[in-house]
């Protein structure tokens, strides 16, 4: 079974940056995750922001929070934070291509004094302990190997009922199954070595000091962006194929059109879910 090093993971954002640029519009909302649609959405750009207005919500953002944002990407969810509600963010990421581009924008934006991006491992930060009101994983848990790491360190940098908030993939009972390996395909090209379950959820997040707030299934309203993931797949198919003919491609890049395949493959045979979670850590 393949092992995902934090260095693989570097690479895969490293590598599909462009793929991101060219697919999920990631200049005009510096967003990696899905999209949220609902019955007023009226672009895949305000279903992007839908996920972290909805996490905002669910987590009740206030301005004297100090949030770390676990895996932030190109910073788009700081940026929304610090603009909305005027809260600190401090955002990691493993990948220096992903801390290039939200450092960019920092640089042209009047939030300096609220956001900082750093490239740090969220498993094994140099942040002190009880540093943060909130962290906030958006679709970044999924890579922790194994997930206990990670929630043993946001338990160690949250203050006394601090609150962790997750949205992320979540597997279903026939997900843990996967007798067509959907689930495990997708987590390859991905640098994913297995996603949260369902059937262990409550036990995982109490073993490691957090209590269930909230548990909401948003599957339906991620249907819209995972068949834009598989769109990508089959209209990138070919020009991928031909583009590796000639050119020496890295790991990640050569197969990631194929991960829009295996998720909607997945999503349309249940194995897996949508949600947003939010957990208090215990005094």
């Amino acid at each position: 079974m393949i092992s995902f090093t934090k260095e693989d993971i570097a690479d895969y954002y490293n590598q599909t940056i462009n793929h991101y640029k060219n697919w999920w519009q990631l200049s005009e909302v510096l967003a990696i995750h899905s999209g949220l649609w609902d019955n007023d959405t009226k672009s895949f750009s305000e279903a992007l922001i839908n996920v972290n207005k909805k996490m905002a919500e669910v987590t009740g953002i206030k301005a004297n929070h100090h949030v770390l944002d676990a895996g932030c990407g190109v910073g788009g969810a700081a940026f929304y934070l610090a603009n909305n509600f005027g809260c600190k963010v401090k955002g990691i990421t493993l990948s220096e291509k992903q801390l290039i581009i939200a450092n960019n924008e920092l640089q042209k934006s009047k939030l300096k004094d609220l956001v900082k991006f750093e490239i740090q491992d969220f498993t094994q930060t140099n942040f002190k302990e009880n540093s943060f009101d909130v962290v906030w994983a958006c679709e970044s848990v999924c890579h922790a190997n194994p997930k206990e790491a990670f929630f043993n360190e946001a338990y160690r940098v949250l203050k006394p009922g601090g609150k962790l908030v997750l949205c992320d993939y979540f597997l279903t009972s026939a997900g843990e199954a996967d007798k067509n390996s959907y689930v495990k395909k997708w987590g390859e090209k991905w640098a994913v070595d297995n996603f949260l379950a369902l059937s262990s959820l409550n036990e995982t997040l109490s073993e490691n000091g957090f209590k269930i707030i909230k548990n909401s299934n948003f599957t339906k309203n991620i249907h819209r962006s995972s068949k834009r993931l598989y769109y990508s797949y089959v209209f990138g198919m070919i020009p991928t194929i031909l583009y590796n003919l000639f050119h020496n491609t890295s790991k990640f890049s050569k197969t990631h059109y194929q991960s829009g395949y295996y998720q909607y493959k997945a999503l349309k045979k249940e194995l897996w879910e949508y949600r947003i979670l939010l957990a208090k850590k215990h005094n």
